[in-house]
């Protein structure tokens, strides 16, 4: 349970740094481009402990598939940015995705 407790703080510090990378419109703004820097960092940090239960492979396709889901809901609620009918099905596989992973997969653990 720990490892994926640090796997959505490690995708929060990710939404954060991504969602402040588009409010630093091109690292302009100061503010959000070092939250751009905190958040970045913040996550990875997380990421690499997330590594001494998870294979690197697993963890990855978590992290990123859970991160598309959320910075996409970012995008929407923070930036008024729309999805049309392909993004929103390609983004439900990705969900698909991480739940055959946690079903049916045993690699989720050392």
């Amino acid at each position: 349970m720990k490892p994926y407790l640090i796997l959505l703080v490690a995708v929060a510090f990710e939404t954060f740094g991504s969602t402040c990378l588009q409010a630093s419109q091109q690292f302009t703004r100061l503010w959000p481009s070092l939250g751009v820097v905190l958040g970045f960092g913040a996550a990875f940090y997380c990421f690499t402990h997330i590594l001494r239960y998870l294979p690197l492979g697993v963890t990855y396709a978590l992290w990123s598939g859970i991160g598309i889901v959320v910075i996409a809901v970012s995008g929407w609620l923070v930036f008024g940015q729309k999805l049309d009918l392909g993004a929103v099905a390609g983004i439900g596989l990705i969900v698909a995705g991480i739940a055959v992973i946690n079903l049916f997969s045993g690699v989720g653990t050392h």
